[in-house]
């Protein structure tokens, strides 16, 4: 027994290698498109036909893919991180499609890159490089983070995680979370609601997963509302923040700075006003891009798909209850 797996995560063409050979020992047929990831789903159909699994970066799995007979077909989606709002689980559900994913395993390394971009705007590193690479010496007056505030924006693992080397720096931490964690509060972390969290920290990052409901929470009467000399972090999703609005407020001033790490089209159109926009830092979404993480999200990511296939239940799944669908059931059983 063996599946035929197409490849679309682009972090597999650095991290992927252990992972691909462990699938290939277990006798399964790779497929890596002309194209990595993120893929449309028009781009999608166009290389789905006779894949019984895919492992995905964030392409767009949507009814357009799923009501198909290439989409039907489909075992399993392996999704690598921890982010599946390109993937529409009521969908999957109904073509019986369980997808895996693989929360916690990217927690410190989001967290210490989140810190890297906190710190690097904190003490101006990013700017006075660039005027050290253009041929000047010019020294720039950052800030101190020892009894300063950070608001963290969604507590869950990665905000606890970033919440611990907040600690090291000797900061007040406040979050705003729709369901508080009891771990975050025995850490010391005031929860409050968005608007005190806005007003009174000194930085703010954000590490909230993306729904219907937090798109778009960061908009021009948030970005009025923060102090003039807070710096924002977004390492979590671009939809978070009205990027129109963003750039707006660094222009005017509103704001001290951002550090970005996540955007609403990747990659980012090079005429996009964030490119000119002052006192902003800019990452093309590596914040989970350590080696070493990268190499165990993609063994888990691949090891879901060969659960699923030697008959065992995959250990992280969005939609556990498809493992019980007459749809699944049928497809395993064609083996």
């Amino acid at each position: 027994m063996s599946w035929k797996i197409l490849i679309t995560a682009r972090t597999f063409e650095v991290v992927g290698k252990p992972a691909i050979e462990f699938l290939k020992s277990k006798g399964c047929e790779i497929t890596i498109p002309p194209k990595w990831g993120p893929l449309s789903g028009a781009e999608l159909l166009e290389q789905l036909n006779g894949h019984d699994a895919v492992l995905c970066s964030p392409d767009a799995y949507h009814a357009d893919v799923f009501n198909t007979q290439e989409g039907k077909a489909l075992k399993i989606i392996s999704r690598w991180g921890v982010g599946y709002d390109s993937i529409n689980i009521p969908d999957a559900n109904a073509a019986g499609i369980p997808v895996a994913y693989t929360p916690g395993l990217l927690d410190e390394a989001v967290a210490d890159y989140a810190f890297a971009l906190l710190l690097t705007m904190a003490r101006r590193t990013f700017s006075v490089h660039q005027t050290m690479r253009e041929g000047g010496w010019k020294a720039e007056w950052g800030v101190d983070l020892g009894s300063k505030t950070l608001g963290v924006i969604g507590c869950g693992r990665i905000g606890r995680a970033v919440v611990k080397r907040a600690s090291g720096f000797n900061m007040k931490v406040l979050s705003y979370d729709v369901m508080p964690h009891p771990d975050a509060k025995a850490m010391g972390v005031d929860f409050v609601d968005l608007d005190t969290l806005l007003k009174e920290s000194d930085f703010i990052t954000i590490h909230a997963a993306l729904n219907e409901e937090n798109k778009g929470m960061i908009g021009v009467e948030q970005l009025k509302s923060m102090k003039s000399d807070a710096i924002l972090v977004n390492t979590a999703r671009g939809a978070h923040v009205n990027e129109e609005a963003l750039a707006q407020a660094l222009n005017g001033g509103w704001i001290a700075g951002a550090a970005l790490d996540a955007f609403i089209k990747e990659p980012l159109p090079k005429n996009h006003p964030f490119r000119s926009a002052p006192n902003l830092l800019l990452s093309p979404h590596q914040a989970s891009s350590s080696r070493e993480t990268g190499e165990r999200v993609s063994m888990a990511a691949a090891e879901a798909i060969v659960d699923l296939m030697e008959g065992r239940r995959p250990k992280l799944l969005v939609n556990p209850e498809t493992l019980d669908q007459p749809q699944l059931r049928a497809k395993l059983n064609e083996l």
